[in-house]
């Protein structure tokens, strides 16, 4: 990045008027994961976004059944009137992908908001628990990896982060070198800044949040106590969270620790829900985030 165009974004996360985020991710009809979890999270902390699914998802996929439409066309179609109109961004955050075709039309969109001063948050939706997702090949992962290297914050979770790094997946946890030795890998792709969720350290068995801050170049750890119990969409709200808080001019540290206590607040207060699979109801607990 040229100085003017790191000084223009600087210019721009100061203004007041810096409320237009675009969100590329998947929209269910039913259920509060990516989009759905996302809007109502940055609505409330005071953003105007917007959005452009890459698909439409019937339901959550922890019900096993779904029906799901690919929106590439429509994608495609929809930047070029964007780009007729003259509409810009001050963030874009990208979450799930359906194909190569897809990432491919979303690094060019993004390379060039970048060059014009956008903020640009990748997380990469590939995998969990050491596998990659039904559906996502290693193709995705080179296509993925090409993405992130345009990003100014990327954001996977431990599984992602080794198969972006081309690293093992260790299941009994990473020494506090191993997290150094996995952020640096990352960083010869995406030079900016890393947050990596749900590592395991090995010296405890703990689950932390690991990361790198590029702006004042200090690495950084968060443990936390894992609560027994799994909703889908947690992930979207915690990077809903981080980038409000990131836009906001707070240290990344300070974003992903107040993130963190959000994602903990709203799992605690939801946590005897009987149908989980449709992943908290992100409106009715908007308070407990951090503004």
């Amino acid at each position: 990045m040229n100085k003017q165009t790191q000084e223009s974004r600087n210019i721009r996360l100061s203004e007041s008027s810096m409320k237009k985020i675009l969100l590329i991710n998947d929209l269910p009809g039913y259920g509060k994961v990516a989009l759905a979890a996302m809007i109502p999270v940055l609505s409330h902390m005071k953003y105007e976004v917007f959005n452009l699914p890459t698909a439409i998802i019937s339901n959550t996929l922890d019900y096993g059944c779904f029906e799901i439409i690919n929106t590439t066309e429509y994608m495609r179609n929809t930047l070029s009137v964007w780009k007729q109109l003259g509409f810009s961004f001050n963030a874009i955050a990208t979450g799930f992908v359906l194909s190569n075709e897809q990432t491919e039309l979303i690094y060019n969109f993004c390379k060039e908001k970048s060059g014009e001063g956008a903020v640009i948050f990748c997380d990469p939706i590939m995998g969990d628990d050491g596998s990659l997702y039904n559906g996502v090949s290693e193709a995705i992962v080179l296509s993925m990896r090409k993405l992130i290297s345009i990003a100014d914050y990327i954001v996977p979770n431990y599984t992602e982060a080794v198969y972006l790094a081309g690293m093992e997946y260790k299941k009994e946890g990473l020494t506090d070198e191993e997290q150094k030795n996995l952020i640096n890998s990352l960083r010869k792709i995406c030079s900016k800044s890393i947050v990596i969720t749900n590592v395991r350290r090995k010296e405890t068995g703990t689950q932390s949040v690991i990361g790198y801050d590029h702006e004042c170049k200090m690495y950084f750890q968060i443990e936390f106590t894992e609560i027994p119990v799994r909703f889908p969409g947690t992930g979207d709200i915690f990077l809903a969270e981080l980038m409000g808080n990131i836009l906001s001019r707070k240290p990344l540290y300070d974003s992903t620790e107040s993130a963190m206590q959000t994602v903990k607040r709203m799992i605690e207060r939801n946590v005897d829900n009987f149908d989980k699979f449709r992943g908290i109801p992100v409106e009715t607990c908007l308070e407990v985030i951090g503004i």
